[in-house]
């Protein structure tokens, strides 16, 4: 298996570890708890060096072509990617508009990797699948797309028409599920295949998955323990590329997806749709955001790009119209938001275009405080995430923007960091670190440079000293 390449030591994360006690160290699924793209609890970096390792505590080689995020449960990451028998695979980035079908289609290896979070050893992998795909992916795409979700027993990998995998933490494998080729692709070229890239989530002993593809659209709740259907609730949609939320709020708990002719909520016990919505862009690819209060809704191609905040409590047919009395709490109906799901942080909603083009709204009322752009002749699709009055864009080329969070009135940029490969994944916090998948490495990025490392262990030697 790759070996991780360490900056500095295991030592660092060890004291790492103990100096952020209190940080959350759990990033169960895509956008971590509750999709929020929030971490809490420790100092984060704001600046690092892959070539000198200033601030990078691992660098480990991962084979193949992902765009899946990595995931972390306690000491434990996880991560998927496609092997392809045929050699290195193309990953086209950049801003274009080609909607054709990548020219991948040999025979791939679908695989889990767990790895030790702290020293990026690779613990185990798991080859779920070898075969010819049964879809395409887009040239952006991966045949690995979908990240994975852990309850903390197990860990589910969807790899969409290839079939939904579920192991322990150990690498078991407890149950699979092969529902068909999902084809998901551009409803009105349907012969542009583009890949499926909706994520599994755990809650509540359930493992929910939304199947919105050419077709039979569906939304289904699965045993966790034993992957039986509890309940499939067809759904009136296109093919989506969203992950599902739950949200409980007002008394219920709801299962809300995205979609381009039903943004919708279902109830969580049930499957039973609350309410619905249309109005969106035609393409949906963000996850549904629950803070303050709301919920945040964004899509974007064809004639719509809306940004909505709901209201939980949202029953029946909703008009995407803002109102004192409508569901709507407030709207806005061109920020753009195509690939990204924007960030909901502190009082402010971060959105930002593929083209790296950003606003920040108030979260609350919807007022606009400023906007910018990041960079110029670059594309951006992987979601931003804060942490420590910090928030992190990534662009495809794998720079990585540092802004400090806040509502302005303008961009302060605090440091652009170049990962060294392109990088199309969402990256996860946990305990103070940030871990990026870029092209071929994943990277654990944290605060401690060595010098400071090797201080504080020194200081803590004297102290236990009789």
């Amino acid at each position: 298996p790759p070996t991780p390449l360490l900056f500095p030591s295991i030592l660092l994360a060890s004291v790492l570890l103990a100096s952020t006690a209190f940080a959350e160290a759990h990033w169960p699924s895509f956008r971590g708890p509750s999709a929020s793209g929030i971490s809490e609890g420790a100092a984060m970096p704001e600046t690092w060096d892959v070539d000198s390792g200033e601030n990078v505590v691992w660098k480990t080689a991962i084979p193949g072509l992902g765009v899946s995020s990595p995931i972390v449960w306690g000491d434990q990451l996880f991560v998927t990617t496609a092997v392809s028998e045929t050699g290195d695979a193309d990953l086209k980035v950049g801003l274009y508009g080609d909607i054709a079908s990548a020219n991948d289609n040999g025979v791939q290896s679908w695989r889990l990797y767990a790895l030790d979070r702290h020293t990026g050893e690779v613990q185990w992998f798991r080859e779920a699948k070898k075969g010819e795909p049964r879809s395409a992916r887009h040239t952006k795409a991966s045949h690995a797309n979908a990240t994975p979700a852990t309850d903390g027993e197990r860990v589910a990998a969807h790899f969409g028409s290839e079939g939904l995998f579920v192991w322990d933490l150990s690498g078991k494998l407890l149950w699979k599920k092969d529902f068909g080729e999902l084809v998901s692709a551009f409803f009105r070229v349907p012969q542009a295949g583009w890949g499926y890239s909706s994520s599994p989530l755990f809650h509540d002993g359930k493992l929910l998955v939304l199947h919105d593809v050419i077709g039979d659209s569906a939304l289904l709740a699965l045993d966790a323990a034993t992957g039986e259907i509890l309940w499939q609730t067809q759904r009136q949609d296109v093919p989506t590329w969203g992950t599902p939320t739950v949200v409980s709020a007002g008394g219920r708990t709801q299962v809300v997806v995205n979609g381009f002719q039903q943004m919708a909520g279902y109830d969580l016990e049930t499957g039973k749709k609350l309410w619905h919505m249309g109005g969106g862009g035609d393409i949906p690819v963000p996850t549904p955001v629950f803070a303050h209060g709301l919920i945040y809704l964004a899509s974007a191609h064809g004639p719509a790009a809306p940004l909505f905040a709901l209201r939980p409590d949202a029953s029946g047919e909703i008009e995407p119209k803002a109102s004192p009395e409508s569901a709507v709490a407030w709207h806005q109906a061109k920020v753009g938001v195509y690939m990204q799901t924007p960030l909901v942080y502190g009082d402010e909603v971060y959105a930002c275009r593929n083209n790296g083009g950003l606003q920040v709204f108030d979260a609350k009322t919807g007022e606009l405080h400023y906007k910018t752009r990041l960079a110029s002749g670059k594309g951006f699709t992987a979601s931003p995430v804060g942490s420590d009055g910090k928030v992190y864009f990534t662009a495809e080329t794998g720079e990585v923007y540092v802004i400090e969070a806040g509502p302005g009135p303008e961009l302060k940029t605090l440091a652009v960091n170049d990962l060294g490969e392109l990088a199309m994944a969402t990256p996860a916090i946990a305990e103070g670190t940030l871990y990026f998948r870029g092209r071929r490495h994943l990277f654990a990025v944290s605060q401690k440079p060595e010098k400071d490392v090797a201080d504080e262990v020194s200081k803590a030697e004297e102290a236990a000293s009789p």
